[in-house]
């Protein structure tokens, strides 16, 4: 009692004197402090509706000023088997031009910035995407702007031919730049699912540049952008505000191309092929300078995993981290990723590795799992068969103490990528674009913990039935056959005097 009561005064700089009070006890003369309560989880849940034409509407509301709303569409450069090849990245260059509403892209612009808002749209192979970030009192001008630019676009001629001229700037710039890693995802999808679905290019070919007009346009927009194939996402707002606002702005639109005929919606299933593409490339030239990169030589090889809807895409995600990988000068500790595999068995095993990295590129119906490494051209057959090696020991013992720091990781990946509210946008508007629902964080947490050693020994065994992938660039004179390749993986009993057999 006697540590709680008044004792000597003490002088602080503002003058005052104050009882000397221990930190465990409350002030006296003070209110009693009243501490707030969290929410309750409903309202922080994803929230969907459907609308009469079949468009869905789909919001996490989230504490701040600003909200993240766009209109997701399932279409990609693996529907346009039937169209010419690069419509959707056309449609990405001539996103946010000029509507029915706006006469131009710096009107558009205009009209955000009177909200402190920015807009960007994106096409994968599955979605494009067109979003905007503003303040969320300006919802109502954001969601008739988002109607207007995906519903009613102008594609006028100089806006067209402004797109092709900088789509040959982009494909000259893809061929030029140090980093190979898009031509080299782009080469191991079309290696993996050749001439179908997700295997056609990303990047609309510099043949075609000139064939697509507004007639091409019209007709891809008139059988994809209906409403049964889109979803309204938002992220910040208040889901019954939303709702009201698509019904206004998107419940009985006429498109701008009409309701004409179309020629039907691709619903074909990934077809995975395996085999190889190569592309012989000087690369002693592409980092000039006082510190120039030196002359390598990339392999990526892949095999198919499995969908994003399957049990087993999670055991795959974690087995991704489990490999992790990265460049011969990353820096960082246990976080990121020094610990994996890649790092342990490979890069700091072999000082003449630049770079092994895994990546696992996930589908509607189908996966990817590949590994890219790249090495001085001399080194080629060194290097595909340690990445071999290392595809093989996948299906090897695994430790729990690199399996739980996989599992740890990848939870601890997962929930910071998730503070940020364009990624939690994106997040919602892909789940519910797949599935009509979300899987909440904490519920991808649960699944994650759930995996065992025998998880990951089941799903790699499935994968390595498969023909591999191969996608090869650069100085290609020691590059092993794809023969070699595939018989080298198909050693599953990982016993590597074989391995070295093949590749000598």
């Amino acid at each position: 009692s006697r540590r709680c009561g008044l004792a000597a005064g003490r002088s602080y700089s503002g003058g005052g004197a104050y009882p000397s009070v221990s930190l465990t006890c409350p002030l006296p003369g003070v209110p009693k402090a009243v501490f707030a309560a969290a929410e309750s989880r409903e309202r922080f849940e994803t929230r969907v509706t459907v609308l009469e034409n079949g468009l869905r509407v789909a919001s996490q509301n989230k504490f701040g000023q600003f909200c993240t709303v766009g209109i997701l569409v399932n279409s990609g450069s693996r529907h346009e088997a039937k169209y010419l090849s690069g419509i959707s990245h056309f449609l990405e260059k001539l996103a946010f031009s000029s509507t029915a509403q706006f006469g131009s892209k710096d009107e558009i612009l205009l009209t955000l910035e009177k909200h402190g808002g920015i807009c960007d749209c994106q096409a994968s192979r599955d979605t494009i995407m067109y979003a905007v970030s503003a303040d969320a009192r300006g919802l109502d001008t954001v969601v008739n702007l988002l109607a207007d630019v995906t519903l009613q676009p102008r594609l006028s001629d100089e806006e067209i031919e402004m797109t092709r001229t900088a789509i040959r700037f982009e494909l000259e710039d893809l061929n030029m730049r140090p980093d190979p890693e898009p031509l080299l995802t782009e080469m191991i999808h079309a290696a993996a699912f050749r001439d179908n679905t997700v295997g056609l290019n990303r990047f609309c070919p510099v043949e075609n540049t000139d064939k697509i007009d507004r007639d091409v346009l019209h007709s891809y927009l008139s059988s994809y952008y209906t409403p049964d194939r889109m979803v309204l996402a938002g992220v910040g707002i208040e889901h019954e505000h939303l709702v009201e606002c698509a019904r206004k702005y998107l419940l009985g639109v006429q498109p701008v191309w009409g309701a004409g005929r179309s020629r039907g919606v691709d619903r074909s299933v990934a077809q995975y092929t395996g085999g190889i593409v190569k592309v012989e490339k000087d690369m002693s030239d592409v980092s000039l300078g006082p510190t120039p990169i030196p002359e390598l030589t990339h392999i990526m090889i892949g095999l198919e995993s499995c969908s994003f809807l399957e049990d087993d895409f999670i055991p795959f995600a974690v087995l991704n981290m489990m490999m992790g990988g990265g460049g011969s000068f990353s820096a960082g500790g246990p976080g990121k990723g020094m610990f994996t595999r890649l790092y342990l068995n490979v890069l700091n095993r072999h000082h003449w590795m630049y770079n092994a990295t895994s990546y696992h590129h996930s589908y509607e119906d189908t996966g990817l799992l590949c590994i890219h490494a790249s090495a001085d051209p001399k080194q080629v057959r060194e290097m595909v068969e340690i990445i071999t090696r290392e595809f093989i020991l996948m299906a090897g013992a695994v430790g729990e103490v690199e399996l739980e720091r996989a599992k740890t990781q990848l939870k601890s990946m997962l929930m910071m990528n998730l503070e940020s509210r364009p990624v939690i946008f994106e997040d919602v508007g892909r789940q519910v674009l797949a599935t009509n629902t979300r899987k909440l964080p904490h519920e991808l947490c649960a699944l994650i913990s759930q995996v065992k050693p025998a998880d990951i020994k089941r799903v790699v065994t499935k994968m390595l039935h498969k023909k591999p992938a191969v996608a090869a660039l650069g100085d290609l004179t020691d590059l092993p056959t794809y023969e070699h390749i595939q018989a080298a993986l198909s050693s599953k009993d990982g016993r590597l005097p074989r391995l070295y057999r093949l590749f000598r």
